[in-house]
């Protein structure tokens, strides 16, 4: 027989399964080295069938290591910046959206965005809100968006929440933000009087701009709820109770708050809960937090959740805030907008021939 045979070796195939454990990308230098011993001759078959069974074994290490990584602490992040949360939640494979998957009724999904001025103290709410704690650090937001889906009384509710705090500086982008609005959480700082003027005018905003979407001469009434952020600062408060009311109007829901210790909080997520058709339960306090793949299978209902999660307490409100949530694109968002717009047109008139 001819020793000098070649003979090829499934080298490719290796360094695939290899690449997707490990999630790599930077092994093509070492891949072109093997695609070039790819041709060996046949009397070194011997020795190269035991380096492959190492590399096997090297495989099987690695897959077992990916395996222990898949459920480790992770944190999220924001669409912006910062790490925002930390879970021990095993990594979702993508985005979780109720709607999408026919888990729950489009009436129980809400919307909520986040207005204000700048250094009042909105992220540090919706910390509170998704169940985190203060951050006395302070960090500018360029946009932020979350997703926190509820299991309560057997139906699932889905809230997201934009904090669109720099669109004003883009008209277009923040009005295309309030029209997708189902509900509006404005703050101010009491220790900033220019922060309420902000207010103010950015609730002119959003009545005006649902009053054009809904093709009426009317402002329109609209669910909003404004926090009078950092309470807690006594020495520094510029604005009085009487104050707040003259510029924003007496109908405007608006509740003294400090993201820092807590106070208030509770009354604006109830507040909230109530504007949108949302159950009590959906407040922090009344409801506990699960990973989100649990969350997952609770919804999906399948064999044996349901007979454990009474056990694991898992009967009672729960939620989940989605780690891999992201805005939605431009393009949904205006087909949302569009569709509602066609929604609140009239029929046309016909004349009765």
């Amino acid at each position: 027989m001819n020793t000098t045979e070649k003979f090829y070796l499934p080298v490719d195939g290796i360094l695939e399964v290899f690449n997707s454990f490990t999630g790599h990308q930077h092994s093509r230098i070492g891949h072109q080295v093997l695609q070039s011993a790819a041709l060996i001759p046949r009397s070194q078959l011997p020795k190269v069938s035991n380096r492959i069974k190492t590399g096997m074994g090297i495989i099987k290490t690695v897959k077992g290591c990916w395996r222990r990584q898949d459920k480790r602490v992770i944190s999220r992040r924001s669409s912006s910046s910062g790490r925002r949360q930390v879970s021990i939640d095993r990594v979702p494979k993508k985005p979780t959206d109720l709607t999408e998957l026919g888990a729950t009724k489009s009436k129980n999904c809400h919307r909520v965005v986040v207005l204000g001025a700048p250094k009042v103290g909105k992220t540090n709410i919706l910390r509170r809100f998704l169940g985190e704690n203060y951050e006395e650090h302070y960090e500018p937001t360029v946009e932020d968006f979350y997703r926190k889906m509820f299991h309560i009384g057997g139906e699932t509710y889905q809230v997201d929440l934009l904090d669109a705090a720099s669109e004003k500086d883009f008209p277009a982008k923040r009005r295309l933000s309030i029209l997708t609005g189902d509900i509006f959480l404005l703050v101010f700082s009491l220790d900033d009087r220019e922060s309420l003027n902000e207010v103010r005018e950015l609730l002119d905003e959003i009545k005006a701009a649902k009053a054009k979407l809904q093709k009426s001469s009317h402002p329109a009434r609209v669910p909003v709820v404004v926090c009078a952020n950092k309470a807690d600062l006594d020495a520094q408060r510029v604005l009085s109770n009487s104050e707040v009311v003259d510029i924003l109007g007496e109908d405007a829901q608006s509740f003294e708050t400090s993201a820092k210790t807590g106070a208030g909080l509770e009354d604006v997520f109830e507040a909230l809960a109530a504007l949108g058709g949302l159950p009590d339960e959906t407040s922090p306090s009344r409801h506990q937090i699960i990973p989100m793949l649990t969350y997952q299978t609770l919804c999906a209902g399948k064999r044996g959740i349901r007979m454990r999660r009474h056990s694991r307490g898992l009967g009672a409100p729960c939620a989940a805030v989605d780690p891999l949530a992201r805005r939605p694109s431009f393009t949904s968002d205006l087909r949302l907008v569009l569709g509602s717009s066609t929604q609140h047109k009239k029929p046309e008139k016909r004349q009765v021939q």
